[in-house]
């Protein structure tokens, strides 16, 4: 099954929680804190895999989470940092934020990319004495690791790309002039997936050929299959036109021309601006008044016409010598610029922005809802003076009191959090 278009969602390894600890020896008295930092989490890497041709792996999987790292330990024993988590993809998939439509990689290159960082390990209590705090009994918790919901498109990586209706003889033209063995019939559609094909000029000269299914009228708004393969023809740097000439199929070929530039065009203005040339296939059908008819009509485009018989090899090879003539002039294929994140996106990764909640219920009680603040709270301790201070801080520089103040708070009033309520104070 050829799957090209995946929502998955990944997620970075949190990092490890600092340990609190202090240290404990016979004979050697008021040893001093010595809890070691957390480890850090696994980042979610992608690769590509020349082995992999669809997207169908991600049909039975879609979460990926990476590893956490370890919690550090006493006796300042540092965690150990979690395992990278790489995400294997075909070459020429486009990573996108699901969420915003963002450009986060493209997968064209043999360079791994890194999606999702993953978060820092927190501080031990050994890194908070100081000559005034020596007994420190709170650490940081690890970082969270970077989360994402995250579309793949597969794009292939085509020189040339083989456009027009169902039946005009693609298929046996790409069979012909590379190794490439697509399924051929006489009916509608018997192309149900693009082919690649490597089309050999001479010793070390080449280009890559794409066999994209039939389009029809109205493809490009979801009408056919070809609707589900123009994104392969996206990164073409030259674009074969194949007409069926000699209208054995009761087709006007002229009419067909525009239909398909038609959607081309619909589909993406770039896309109807690419070079294009035109096979007018099956001439050795057609009469000579058709094929002098359909030459004046391209030409009058300014359009290169070659005639050619895909079925007895006709005029294939001057095709393809005049297709990689053009492709020299051309600029390389086309790969997706990464777009930086939004300061609203920076914002939200940081834990800052519109991370929490804050509601009043019936029972007057302020109620603060927070993911990120959950995992800090498990390394407060509520009992400690110094600990107290490092939590007020954090609500404090994420805006949280701010927002109770601007909802009313009054002294006295009652705050919770995840369960532990506390009365706010001035």
């Amino acid at each position: 099954m050829f799957v090209d278009k995946a929502v998955i969602k990944i997620k970075a390894g949190d990092g490890g929680d600092g340990a609190v600890s202090f240290h404990r020896e016979k004979y050697v008295a008021a040893g001093g804190p010595d809890g070691g930092d957390g480890g850090k989490g696994g980042d979610i890497v992608f690769a590509v895999d020349d082995s992999l041709s669809t997207l169908i792996d991600f049909r039975y999987k879609r979460k990926f989470n990476a590893e956490r790292g370890q919690n550090g330990s006493s006796r300042n024993c540092t965690g150990r940092n979690a395992p990278d988590l790489v995400i294997k993809v075909p070459r020429g998939t486009v990573v996108r934020d699901a969420a915003t439509g963002r450009v986060m990689a493209d997968m064209s290159s043999d360079e791994p990319k890194v999606l999702a960082k993953g978060g820092k390990g927190g501080k031990g209590n050994a890194r908070f004495a100081t000559p005034t705090r020596q007994i420190p009994k709170f650490s940081k918790p690890g970082f969270m690791g970077e989360e994402f919901e995250v579309s793949l498109e597969l794009k292939l990586l085509a020189d040339v790309g083989l456009v027009g209706f169902p039946n005009v003889g693609k298929s046996t033209l790409i069979s012909v002039v590379s190794a490439a063995k697509p399924k051929i019939a006489n009916y509608h559609f018997t192309t149900l997936t693009p082919v690649l094909g490597v089309v050999k000029i001479s010793e070390g000269h080449s280009f890559v050929m794409a066999d994209i299914p039939g389009l029809i009228e109205g493809a490009s708004e979801g009408v056919g299959l070809g609707h589900e393969f123009l994104r392969h023809v996206d990164r073409c740097r030259l674009i074969i036109h194949v007409v069926d000439v000699s209208g054995s199929e009761g087709r006007d070929p002229k009419e067909d021309f525009e239909i398909i530039n038609r959607e081309l065009k619909n589909f993406s203005e770039d896309l109807a601006q690419r070079p294009q040339i035109i096979a007018a296939n099956k001439c050795d059908m057609a009469t000579p008044e058709q094929i002098a008819e359909f030459k004046e009509f391209a030409e009058s485009k300014g359009l290169a016409v070659y005639e050619i018989s895909a079925a007895t090899t006709q005029g294939t090879a001057e095709l393809i010598n005049a297709a990689y003539k053009e492709l020299e002039k051309l600029p390389p294929i086309k790969e997706y610029e990464v777009e930086a994140p939004t300061p609203a996106e920076l914002d939200e990764q940081a834990g800052m922005g519109e991370r929490f909640e804050i509601t009043r219920g019936d029972d007057a009680v302020f109620y603060v809802t927070a993911p990120w603040l959950e995992h800090i709270m498990r390394t407060v301790d509520m009992e400690d003076y110094a600990s107290l201070q490092y939590f007020q801080r954090v609500l404090r520089n994420s805006g949280i009191i701010d927002k109770l103040e601007e909802m009313g708070i009054e002294e006295g009033d009652t705050v919770n959090i995840f369960g532990f309520e506390f009365d706010f104070v001035f």
